[in-house]
């Protein structure tokens, strides 16, 4: 028998681990779908699939007024010579905070959007970005200027200097980030004028939040721009307070995380008594294992995150792996699968599926090329699905990972109830390994392989990079 490298989660102290969060812990079978650029009407007319699919939680990309680019239009990144213009991240260029875009769609279309979403009994989350506007800042739209007291009390006084060097607090959380001026997101009047956007969002029926560069807006414990009399955004972000007798709607309903991007000084214990948080670490480290076809099962068990796991919003990819430096954009379809698997069969970490656009390759990362249609078939592949259902299933089971001792082979054993094999190398392996499983013959949903326990012993075979889920 291949010897065994196991980790029993629950059991386990692993380096980095924390006492948990004052806040309450999510449920252990939620699961994301990132819609990247799909468009209201194209989510809402995929939401059968999508809740078909397994998915707890779909997220759009910005629903906000944004800055119109090369003439508005609707490639997802267009170059020399293309005869559709355009670039996905002009939803990230904030002009004003009102619902609707002329990349994704309408305050209608928003709506019609989370009713298809309640129908199906899928729960909407919605990007945001208050820590800055688009680079063009005469875009920026009188109503947004005038809550703030004027266009210059918009920002913050360091808000038009680049950020130096990020593992700064001050300039992290004032400066301005690539160019983009930062927004002074503790003005009363700006953070009244963005909540009114929120709980525009949720009166429609939006119901949880992802807040992009979270790591740049700060918190009590940060210096203070000059502009600025305490550091009080989270608070009313998340409803601990008002601004103006405004507060946050249903604030103990709402799925809130952050993209609080991993660096030194970042203060994520900080950020965890209010929000969820990316954990980006950990992604880069399972990426690095699919593509060299072999995990180190230490790397794997720790979650690279003084966060209690329960507050982490997991990923294989992002959208800013795959469309910034498209530092993933080169991995298969294959290899991302059973990074997904791994992820969605274990008991902690919410984890989130990016969309990769509709007919991309390796070589040709924006596929067809355009903003507001579906991506790929991935986020519906038996692989996916099942992985998806296997979650679902095992909630509130206890969880031991590990891996057979070439490493090319990962496992996640949930109680006595199921199992997840997952074969990240590019050669067939056989399977011989102690189980909690109860005696008998399994076979599994997706390949249709067969899989024997006899005597708490399980044998079978896996494919190359595939997967096998036994429930």
């Amino acid at each position: 028998m291949k010897k065994l490298i196991a980790i029993a989660s629950a059991a386990l102290l692993v380096a980095g681990a924390t006492p948990a969060s004052t806040r309450k812990s999510r449920a252990d079978n939620d699961i994301i779908l990132h819609a990247f650029t799909w468009s209201f009407d194209t989510i809402a007319a995929n939401m059968k699939q999508i809740a078909d699919a397994g998915f707890t939680y779909v997220q759009t990309s910005p629903a906000n007024t944004c800055f119109v680019g090369e003439d508005g239009g609707m490639a997802l990144f267009s170059q020399e010579g293309d005869s559709v213009k355009g670039k996905w991240y002009y939803h990230y260029q904030p002009i004003d905070w009102q619902i609707g875009n002329y990349q994704l769609g309408t305050r209608d279309g928003f709506r019609a959007l989370a009713d298809s979403a309640d129908r199906y009994g899928v729960k909407i989350i919605v990007d945001v970005l208050p820590n800055h506007t688009a680079f063009d800042r005469t875009a920026v739209l009188p109503a947004l200027n005038n809550a703030a007291g004027g266009h210059e009390n918009l920002y913050h006084a360091n808000g038009f200097n680049n950020i130096t060097e990020w593992n700064d607090r001050l300039q992290c959380t004032t400066g301005a980030m690539g160019g983009l001026p930062d927004v002074n997101t503790e003005n009363p009047g700006f953070q009244h004028y963005f909540l009114q956007y929120i709980n525009d969002l949720i009166n429609l029926g939006a119901r949880g939040f992802r807040y992009d560069t979270a790591k740049h807006i700060g918190l009590p414990s940060d210096p203070l721009d000059p502009r600025s009399k305490q550091n009080d955004f989270w608070d009313i972000a998340t409803g601990r307070k008002g601004v103006r007798g405004l507060s946050l709607l249903m604030p103990d309903s709402l799925f809130i995380y952050g993209e609080v991007l991993q660096d030194k000084n970042v203060k994520e214990k900080e950020y965890e008594e209010y929000i969820d948080q990316t954990a980006s670490a950990y992604g880069h480290e399972l990426r690095q294992a699919l593509e060299n076809g072999k995990a180190d099962i230490a790397a794997l068990s720790d979650w690279h995150h003084p966060a209690d796991p329960s507050h982490l919003v997991t990923w294989v990819e992002s959208h800013d792996t795959y469309a910034n430096a498209h530092e993933s954009a080169h991995l298969t379809d294959d290899m991302v699968r059973q990074g997904w698997v791994w992820l969605t069969a274990r008991e902690k970490g919410t984890p989130l599926f990016f969309s990769r656009p509709a007919g991309r390759t390796p070589e040709k990362y924006w596929g067809n090329n355009r903003i507001g249609a579906r991506g790929n078939d991935e986020f519906f592949h038996p692989e996916v699905v099942a992985a998806n259902k296997f979650r679902r299933s095992m909630a509130g089971q206890p969880e031991q990972i590990g891996t057979l001792d070439d490493g090319t082979v990962l496992y996640v054993a949930r109680g006595c109830k199921g199992l997840a094999l997952i074969n990240i190398s590019q050669k067939p392996q056989k399977i011989k390994m102690e189980t909690a499983l109860p005696d008998g013959t399994y076979t599994d949903s997706v390949h249709g392989l067969t899989f024997k326990v006899k005597k708490r012993v399980l044998t079978g075979k896996l494919t190359p990079t595939s997967s096998a889920l036994i429930f």
